[in-house]
């Protein structure tokens, strides 16, 4: 998996590609997200459009990410959701738990509106 973030306005925008499978994915991630909040960003889009396979451990990590940015006062939202990837937290019912855009657009007028 590869990630970048770079901030637009007062989000930090992450995005990730490739297989998102565990090992060291779910270290890179989690200091990703713990260097984000340290940094005093609570505002966190995901953008997962480039990741084209997605694991049971995979989804822990973006389930441990979204509690972690919970936890700590902060949102993180989804965006450029891919069909599979979709269809995965329908069967996981995890739809409920993430907040999901189709554009990095949209998702960052999410986070101004709340």
């Amino acid at each position: 998996m590869n990630t970048s973030t770079r901030m637009v306005g007062d989000v930090a925008v992450v995005s990730l590609s490739g297989k998102l499978m565990g090992g060291p994915d779910a270290d890179a991630l989690r200091d990703i997200i713990k260097e984000t909040l340290e940094k005093g960003t609570d505002k966190i889009l995901m953008d997962i459009g480039g990741v084209s396979w997605v694991n049971s451990t995979g989804l822990g990590i973006l389930i441990a990410s979204h509690v972690t940015v919970t936890n700590a006062g902060g949102q993180l939202k989804l965006c450029r959701v891919n069909n599979r990837i979709t269809q995965l937290f329908m069967v996981t019912q995890l739809q409920s738990v993430f907040e999901t855009f189709d554009s990095e657009e949209e998702a960052l007028k999410s986070f101004a509106a709340s």
